[in-house]
């Protein structure tokens, strides 16, 4: 929460059930959007899932060292499954990190870019599949807040407050120090947010014709996510060092695309010696961008 800001769980006077009905909601809409995103949704009487069947919640992956390195072993063999060979310790670190912080930006930031909702998601309410990296999820409350600013105040707010317990566990294994973990986080909350924006497009583009979409052209709901994104991560928003930066690439055909340029290296390409760097790498030039696209 912002420091000294008295919050309500919305709707006003509802009744706590009703809340989480209209979360779920959010949940079940951002799964049909977002198909990489493997998130099983838990009833509010279903168990929690047991670290005898490899599901460590965040909690437990920041506060205990079997938990964190169970993970990473799931990390590493899937790494080398499909790859060939297990990476570096401290690359399969960045990747399991990178692959959790940009699932739970998402699972925050999709409610509040899709109605204005920003979950209340503890640590120990979200879940890590270490053999498969599946998630698993209990939806709890939500915040709304009639202010535009002081609902993206409250997103800065409720991702800090996940994840810095998590960032805190992988500084060791990743070798990273705060800037460079934070840097990580700004930059996967503004790629979940793009990301979102570019699966509500491909699902317009899927309702049928020109007249059925109506005024939703081609790239309109890629552009409202890419400026959400940018107002949300303006800079000087600390712990988050940064901001989403977001500029437009021109391709011979007149076309323009969305690009930005991660604060930080996720390690993508350190998998396998012949795997080529992000689209949004400091290590990608923007002629290389372009010749891509």
């Amino acid at each position: 929460m912002v420091p000294g800001t008295h919050l309500s769980v919305v709707p006003h006077g509802a009744p706590p059930l009703a809340a989480s009905a209209a979360l779920v909601g959010d949940y079940r809409r951002l799964l049909e959007l977002c198909p990489v995103l493997e998130l099983r949704l838990l009833d509010p009487a279903e168990p929690a899932p047991s670290a005898a069947d490899g599901w460590y919640s965040g909690a437990e992956l920041a506060d205990d060292e079997r938990a964190l390195a169970a993970a990473l072993a799931g990390e590493e063999a899937r790494i080398a499954a499909e790859h060939g060979r297990a990476p570096r310790p401290h690359v399969t670190a960045s990747r399991l990190l990178h692959h959790y912080v940009w699932s739970a930006c998402l699972i925050v930031a999709g409610p509040w870019h899709l109605a204005r909702r920003v979950p209340v998601v503890s640590p120990a309410d979200l879940w890590l599949h270490a053999p498969t990296g599946a998630l698993a999820l209990r939806p709890r409350g939500h915040v709304t807040l009639p202010g535009d600013d002081e609902l993206r105040a409250e997103l800065r707010a409720a991702v800090v407050a996940h994840l810095g317990p998590v960032l805190a566990a992988f500084a060791r294994p990743t070798r990273r120090h705060d800037r460079a973990l934070w840097g990580m986080v700004t930059d996967d909350l503004a790629s979940a947010v793009w990301y979102l924006g570019r699966m509500l497009d491909g699902d317009a583009a899927a309702v049928g014709d020109s007249a059925a979409v109506g005024d939703v052209l081609e790239g309109d709901a890629e552009a409202a996510a890419v400026a959400a994104a940018g107002a949300v991560l303006p800079g000087g928003t600390q712990p988050l060092p940064g901001a989403a930066d977001f500029r437009l690439l021109h391709t011979p055909d007149g076309r323009a695309h969305h690009t930005r340029t991660r604060l930080g290296c996720c390690l993508y390409y350190a998998v396998k010696p012949e795997a080529v760097a992000c689209m949004t790498c400091p290590r990608t030039s923007g002629e290389e961008r372009l010749s891509r696209l």
